[in-house]
């Protein structure tokens, strides 16, 4: 190289440091890497009535979710509860292509799911937000020891009662089921529905159903029919089917009750045409829009035991909950966990309970709502109840569980026995049993 250019190299390489401080760029600077945009999807069933708080709050958390992650974008799609879980999730479960997110039942209905490998180990998870030791239960969400699915929110399920009602009619609330027998033929005469029941959706008269066979045997011989140890054609539960039965024929519920939704039995409970209402908590957020001022004449107890002074289970747990894709990975994955984390936030809970008056699922959450005294009753049943039982229709695998309600709605329309509808039941369970033998 002769000295020319070897001159002018040099002085190239001095001008270029001595222009490192220039606030201009001789070479393209290099583009800065767009995040990755990703979509999450998100199917809820909080599409109720008395689901349109969860549903605001949820809907108000992915709108700040998205302003701090504008790379992220969330669609959220609510469905009605059966069609999800009966349907559409199935089906997709089979494909291996179900939402991101989802809502859905846990115990027997996710079991399947778990053991295809369709749904997300959250164990991890939970344990890295330092969540896993504050929830209150999550035997309904863990299998070998491992968590496919969170409780978003617990559930009781109490007899709500008109308390003016029985004032004004001279009647005490029922403590036994004999005391409630005793009082449907007063309300009858008086021209009051005994009890304000919609059952379009089948699942609510089957509340009526688990209470008497919990009053007869504790939900122990449940749990032993479910694996095997018991049958459902026992003395025990036959007459706890003859006394639903009873109070079918005897007038307790609307005529038309299968084909009533449960906002229009809760009409009938607010406007004072029936005496008293069985659901969950879920339900006080109709009590006020259907008739403001209502929930101060409200009353709350335990359904009837069968003996006067003895211990009554209370029906609930917490069973509805979340679940997560296994098909997510990557980038997608961790922004799906990140946006859980948000859902579990106190101040996010807190609003779940205030507003929407679900029982909290987690330890140090709000517990009472001083504006409505019916939910602080609730919460209070609760404390005091020393024994729970989840819900049996969510206990029981998805073909036995149809069997379950159809057969009860057959009372409710007497088309159905109670002998013929234990039958179906032992009968279902029988070909449920043959065909995981089969698999």
């Amino acid at each position: 190289m002769n000295r020319s250019i070897r001159g002018l190299l040099v002085c190239t390489a001095l001008s270029l440091l001595m222009c490192s401080g220039c606030n201009f760029e001789l070479l393209p600077a290099r583009e800065k890497v767009a995040e990755e945009k990703i979509t999450l999807t998100f199917r809820h069933f909080w599409v109720g009535k008395h689901d349109e708080p969860v549903e605001r709050i949820i809907a108000d958390t992915i709108k700040k979710f998205e302003e701090k992650h504008p790379h992220i974008k969330i669609d959220f799609e609510g469905l009605d509860q059966t069609i999800h879980r009966e349907q559409k999730l199935k089906s997709e479960m089979v494909t291996g292509r179900p939402p991101d997110i989802f809502s859905l039942f846990g115990g027997a209905e996710i079991e399947p799911y778990v053991q295809t490998g369709r749904l997300l180990d959250l164990t991890g998870f939970l344990k890295d937000e330092d969540l896993y030791g504050r929830f209150k239960d999550l035997s309904l969400w863990t299998f070998d020891q491992k968590v496919y699915g969170i409780p978003f929110e617990g559930n009781a399920e109490p007899l709500f009662y008109n308390k003016e009602l029985f004032t004004k009619l001279r009647i005490s609330p029922p403590q036994t089921i004999s005391d409630l027998m005793s009082i449907i033929p007063v309300l009858t005469h008086h021209g009051i529905i005994p009890f304000a029941l919609g059952n379009k959706q089948e699942w609510p008269a089957a509340i009526y159903v688990h209470y008497f066979m919990d009053r007869q045997t504790g939900s122990g011989k449940f749990t032993q029919i479910i694996n095997g140890r018991a049958s459902f054609t026992n003395p025990e539960y036959l007459l706890a089917m003859k006394n639903f039965d009873r109070l079918v024929k005897m007038g307790a519920f609307p005529h038309n009750a299968n084909q009533l939704s449960s906002e229009e039995a809760v009409e009938l409970f607010t406007q004072g045409k029936a005496a008293m209402y069985l659901s969950g908590n879920w339900d006080i957020t109709l009590f006020q829009k259907a008739a403001p001022g209502f929930s101060t004449q409200i009353g709350v107890l335990s359904f009837p035991t069968l003996q006067e002074g003895d211990e009554g289970s209370l029906a609930g747990g917490y069973t509805v909950g979340l679940g997560l894709s296994s098909a997510l990975t990557g980038s997608k994955r961790e922004a799906a966990l990140e946006f859980i984390a948000e859902i579990y936030k106190p101040e996010v809970r807190a609003k779940i309970t205030e507003e929407a008056y679900r029982i909290p699922v987690m330890s140090g959450e709000v517990q009472k709502v001083e504006k409505d005294s019916v939910f602080n009753q609730v919460i209070a049943l609760t404390e005091a109840s020393k024994t729970k039982f989840v819900p049996y229709d969510n206990m029981l695998p998805p073909e036995i569980k149809q069997v379950f309600l159809h057969s009860i709605a057959g009372i409710v329309d007497q088309q159905v026995t109670p002998e013929e509808s234990l039958e179906r039941l032992e009968q279902s369970l029988n070909n449920y049993r043959k065909l995981i033998q089969n698999r």
